[in-house]
């Protein structure tokens, strides 16, 4: 998926003079590794990473997760990248970025799904433990967590296009599905295979990129279930969840229904057969397998 354009600039230039500046005590190579969707990773020597906004849009989020990831690391089954150290606005970059634990491994996105089910168990573990009361001051995103009745516009503009009935149908199901009427609980928001690291011994190494994380409907983070794995993976993913906790019938609807929202927005904003497309593609199809 190709990243939007930057509108903060960002260089190794930069990013060295603020770990002279704020973290002297951090030196070793660096070299950028990623310029994601909203933030720039550089990998700072062996065990630690640079993370950094590239979009405005991302400073708030760089925020979220200063706040709020040293708590959810303390619930957390796996490794999350709570920050080791925070960098805080300067006159040499005006907004916050943080020093994290770089997790070697691969992106479960570069496995097919038949190949993730050994991660089933693991991850409905951590959706377990990351699932409780969410404060009252804990973030709230606009798009994550909130009624599919708030994407439905243009999920059905999407599902138009795509002209697809049975894919339609099963969107509408989801709408129908009861609301969410619990407390508000913790989510990751962004839970697929292109946020899951997979260690050497083919487990679950850790989860990253909590940008979205917030508090709302735990439907969202459940679409998991159609966007990490195939039929058998999704089922053991529920039979282990079933096993921590009572998850309904309405809230399992939301979630196929909040797999179609994420499949389609991938499938129509990416194009060619990289990992992220074709997650997009793997969820629509699961979804029409059972429908």
């Amino acid at each position: 998926m190709d990243a939007p354009e930057a509108d903060i600039v960002v260089d190794d230039a930069l990013v060295r003079r603020l770990l002279a500046e704020q973290h002297p005590d951090l030196p070793g190579p660096l070299r950028l590794v990623a310029n994601g969707w909203d933030n720039a990773v550089y990998r700072l020597g062996v065990d630690l990473a640079v993370r950094i906004p590239r979009r405005r849009i991302a400073v708030p989020l760089i925020e979220h997760e200063q706040r709020w990831l040293p708590t959810i690391a303390r619930r957390s089954p796996v490794a999350v990248p709570a920050p080791v150290r925070v960098g805080t606005p300067s006159a040499a970059f005006p907004h916050p970025w943080s020093v994290v634990p770089w997790f070697p491994g691969r992106s479960a996105a570069d496995l097919s799904p038949v190949d993730r089910v050994g991660l089933a168990v693991a991850l409905a573990e951590f959706v377990d433990r990351i699932a409780v009361d969410a404060p009252d001051d804990a973030p709230v995103n606009p798009v994550r967590g909130v009624p599919l009745a708030v994407r439905a516009p243009s999920v059905r503009e999407r599902l138009e296009r795509m002209a697809n009935p049975a894919l339609t149908a099963a969107f509408e199901d989801a709408l129908a599905a009861p609301a969410w009427r619990g407390q508000h609980l913790w989510m990751h928001g962004d839970l697929h295979p292109g946020n899951l690291v997979v260690g050497s011994d083919g487990s679950l190494a850790a989860v990253i990129d909590f940008g979205d994380l917030g508090r709302g409907d735990p439907a969202t983070d459940l679409s998991t279930a159609w966007l990490s794995f195939d039929a058998a993976g999704a089922r053991t993913f529920r039979e282990r969840l079933a096993q921590l906790r009572d998850v309904d019938e309405a809230t399992w609807r939301r979630a196929r229904g909040w797999a179609i929202v994420m499949g389609t927005a991938v499938v129509e904003s990416t194009s060619g057969d990289g990992p992220i497309t074709r997650m997009g593609r793997d969820a629509l199809s699961r979804v029409l397998e059972e429908w």
